[in-house]
């Protein structure tokens, strides 16, 4: 396992060598044809770090994708966006079945003093664990291949100083129809995201009635996006879609709601209370309790009483 070479994919045209394709017909950008691709490798297990950005639609591919702590596994149709510098394993297995669908790849450089190089990163999807893959209908799958079919034929055309900003403005399109099928797919699986919200709120509770939050101070985003197997990012915008709310918002609530119980049901001072909710100095914590209520924890109690 620790002598498994690393591959790392730098350009477009390494990925087309890799992956069985004749050379590319731009190079800073392709749309692979995943029923084309025959790997060139003799190992049935390999990992890469590709300098690229990719933008997957795929079918029933011959193998296992690895990607964060995570798994794809290509039943079904489905999106996944990989952002440059970012480690995947892929086992490849034979099937009878020949895998389908497209692989958009484009090389920063491509991008790079335009528009889309200040946008991408806004774009939360890039950083998404492989948990959150996105689904897509039979309707969304023909809009987005439709996309894809349209950098194609723009980049097979001919390359003249036009077609640089007709390309890009092509991605954006589709990143913008992503970041729809995304929030559609945050309404239509209302029940599993209200189970993450259910356990966001069992694990919050727990936390701050328990050792841990004496301990360990404020749960963060990320830890509490670990408890609950999602990715920060993912976490982030499903709170937004649900409650309008990011999950620092949901933290400091829950902070503020269980001061309110020690300030109005006990006799401990505000000192007792802040070293309860995890902080070292008391006066950070009557600051946040002002920022977010108005009032200091003092003026609180008084008003309760």
């Amino acid at each position: 396992m620790a002598n498994r070479k690393l591959y790392s994919i730098d350009t477009v045209s390494e990925l087309h060598k890799i992956s069985g394709l004749p050379q590319p017909q731009h190079p800073l950008i392709s749309l692979v044809d995943y029923s084309q691709v025959e790997y060139q490798i003799e190992e049935s297990e390999i990992s890469w770090i590709q300098d690229l950005y990719f933008i997957g639609f795929k079918r029933d591919l011959q193998g296992k994708l690895h990607y964060g702590q995570s798994q794809y596994d290509f039943d079904g149709g489905l999106l996944c966006f990989i952002a440059p510098r970012q480690l995947v394993k892929m086992i490849i297995e034979k099937y009878d079945k020949k895998p389908s669908g497209y692989l958009l790849a484009f090389h920063p450089d491509f991008i790079w003093n335009t528009s889309l190089a200040k946008t991408i990163h806004q774009y939360e999807f890039f950083g998404y664990d492989v948990n959150e893959a996105l689904f897509l209908s039979e309707k969304e799958e023909e809009t987005l291949i439709g996309l894809f079919k349209g950098i194609e034929k723009e980049y097979q055309s001919g390359i003249d100083q036009f077609t640089q900003n007709i390309i890009i403005s092509q991605i954006e399109v589709i990143l913008n129809y992503c970041e729809r099928f995304y929030q559609r797919q945050f309404i239509t699986r209302k029940k599993s995201n209200h189970q993450i919200l259910d356990k966001l709120e069992l694990f919050l509770e727990q936390y701050f009635t328990g050792e841990k939050i004496i301990n360990n101070g404020l749960p963060t985003a990320q830890s509490i996006a670990e408890q609950l197997n999602v990715s920060t990012n993912y976490l982030s915008s499903l709170l937004k879609s649900l409650t309008g709310q990011t999950t620092q918002q949901h933290i400091h609530g829950k902070l503020i709601e269980k001061a309110k119980e020690k300030l109005s049901t006990t006799e401990l001072t505000v000192s007792e209370i802040a070293y309860e909710l995890g902080f070292e100095h008391s006066q950070s914590f009557s600051k946040l309790f002002k920022a977010k209520t108005d009032i200091s924890p003092l003026e609180f109690r008084k008003s309760f009483n």
